[in-house]
């Protein structure tokens, strides 16, 4: 039995793992190297090396209740897309209600997390850490959950761009980025159209002269609204909804999205079209971006070729000149510096890790690593479920496969994910309730449709028609909560509580609901393109009134 297991980093990924060790019986110790909770979330004014850095303005590109820990609801009044200052607030009032700021300890940092020598037998890890005052400490471990994050080196691909040396603009990554005010009135190109990319240059754009937006291919844009301005992952990602995905041709699935998309800006005529289809390759979350096309504020070019002198050439052979600013927002080198070098592999030295989790090559699997992968949903609840599987393995309650039957189900997942078209999202995708649903197997606490349906047929339609929300991994099981089914039936309230803002009068008239109810069907096929089922639609717009 794993009795002792230490937590690196204190953000969103490092509390949840607190909480589950401590729900089952073992005794977490959490390093944070910084002063408090919150990791990535954290904003701060100035770039601190190795930590996450975010931008003053940058809020969440899913909505509260479906990325909030699975037994512990975001505040009714909370915006259903959070700013990170509430997001913030969020953790803390997590922290505090479950008693977890006690397993922390602050200004630590990770030097070394190494086998013991007696590894293949107990399992165990020896941590060194480095305090507040500068000591080293050793710590011995029965497990390892690490929660540091991959957004922490940024990845500037500066020496392959000529003429970097003589720029006279200045030139810096995403990760030094906090607002606009130092661009106000320059001429900024922006480089990388992932979501960072597009909420910075549309910001920049606001008060820039002119901004560019640099891309190596296009992107799929979405909006966070769906249909009459619901949450549009609440409407999108459901099992029904999955279901359909399976069953349905996966290019009719993509045409039916496409066309969705192109109903509310035409992709091609935007400049915005990329090579791969809307299911094979990352998709742009951005509710602002078209407008600023349209006004002219922000223009569209090629992957950047090269800079000269003030100014940049892009790959078409276009040139931009008196250009004050360049921001790369390229993302990340995936780096753990405390762990051992051969757990890294491939081409790109990535971790090879089983179903996202674990290092196969272990003799004893002790060790997980969390929130490594790409999916078309919310994090923090599939992390969360990575922890309660992680820490059932860690205690002997669920067995991993072989060192070879892992690695086969390694390559498989590889092959499955070759026809993307990024090679960081073939590395690391995972399908999302897919994902959850065979942890939740793992575990224990994977939602019974069938049971439900005899039993609690009112529920069960939440539960198949309604979004995933994480309650629906704690109706039964190890770690069930009494409160996850009223959180189910009662979560459109929270969807339009914090829209309750003025009194409005009921129609004379409302549309029949049996026509629409149509649209549940027939337009929930599109994940993150789909139209939102009017029944949710119609309550939340009843509960609104």
């Amino acid at each position: 039995m794993a009795r002792r297991v230490a937590v690196v980093g204190a953000g969103s990924s490092g509390l949840a793992c607190i909480k589950v060790c401590v729900d089952e019986g073992l005794e977490p110790v959490c390093f944070e190297s910084s002063h408090d909770i919150g990791g990535l979330w954290r904003f701060k004014e100035s770039p601190e090396p190795e930590r996450a850095n975010i931008y003053r303005s940058l809020v969440v590109n899913t909505s509260k209740e479906m990325m909030c820990f699975s037994d512990f609801p975001a505040p009714a009044d909370y915006p259903n897309y959070m700013h990170n200052s509430q997001l913030l607030q969020y953790f803390r009032l997590y922290a505090e209600h479950f008693d977890l700021l006690r397993y922390i300890n602050f200004q630590t940092t990770v030097k070394a997390v190494t086998q013991r020598p007696d590894f293949s037998v107990s399992g165990q890890w020896n941590v060194v850490t480095i305090n507040r005052d500068g000591e080293e400490e050793s710590h011995v471990f029965d497990a390892v959950l690490v929660c540091s994050g991959h957004f922490v080196h940024p990845a500037l691909p500066l020496s392959h761009l000529p003429g970097h040396e003589t720029f006279s603009g200045k030139c810096f990554h995403s990760w030094e980025y906090k607002d606009a005010d130092a661009l106000r009135g320059k001429r900024v190109v922006v480089v990388g159209i992932g979501n960072s990319g597009g909420d910075i240059a549309v910001e920049i754009s606001r008060s820039a002269e002119k901004t560019f937006l640099s891309m190596r291919d296009g992107a799929w844009l979405i909006s966070r609204m769906s249909i009459q301005g619901l949450p549009l992952d609440m409407s999108s990602i459901t099992r029904f909804n999955n279901i359909l995905m399976h069953l349905l041709p996966r290019n009719l699935v993509s045409w039916a999205i496409e066309g969705s998309l192109n109903q509310k800006w035409d992709h091609r005529l935007y400049g915005l079209q990329p090579r791969h289809r809307v299911l094979g390759g990352r998709i742009l979350i951005n509710d602002e971006l078209p407008g600023q096309l349209l006004k002219g504020a922000l223009a569209l070019r090629p992957n950047l070729r090269a800079f000269k002198d003030s100014g940049v050439v892009f790959e078409d052979g276009t040139v931009e000149d008196n250009i004050d600013a360049v921001i790369f927002c390229t993302g990340y080198i995936e780096s753990f510096p405390f762990l051992r070098p051969d757990l890294f592999a491939g081409k790109h030295r990535e971790l090879t890790l089983y179903k996202r989790l674990f290092p196969p090559s272990l003799s004893q699997s002790t060790l997980a690593i969390m929130g490594l992968f790409q999916t078309k949903g919310p994090i923090m609840p599939v992390v969360e479920m990575q922890a309660r599987w992680a820490v059932k393995v860690f205690t002997g309650l669920s067995c991993l496969p072989s060192e070879k039957q892992m690695q086969e189900v390694i390559e498989s997942d590889m092959k499955r994910n070759m026809k993307r078209s990024d090679i960081i999202v073939t590395l690391l995708s995972v399908d999302y309730i897919p994902y959850l649903d065979f942890m939740a197997k793992e575990v224990g606490v994977q939602p019974n449709l069938l049971r439900l349906l005899l039993t609690d047929p009112v529920l069960w339609v939440k539960v198949l028609f309604g979004p995933c929300t994480p309650y629906q991994y704690r109706l039964t099981g190890p770690g069930r909560w009494a409160g996850a089914r009223q959180a189910i039936l009662s979560q459109w309230d929270r969807v339009a509580q914090p829209l309750r803002t003025r009194a409005v009068p009921e129609p004379e008239s409302r549309p029949s609901f049996f026509p629409s109810s149509y649209l549940l069907i027939f337009g929930g096929t599109a994940i993150f393109g789909c139209k939102l089922g009017p029944f949710n639609a119609s309550v939340c717009r009843r509960r609104l009134n």
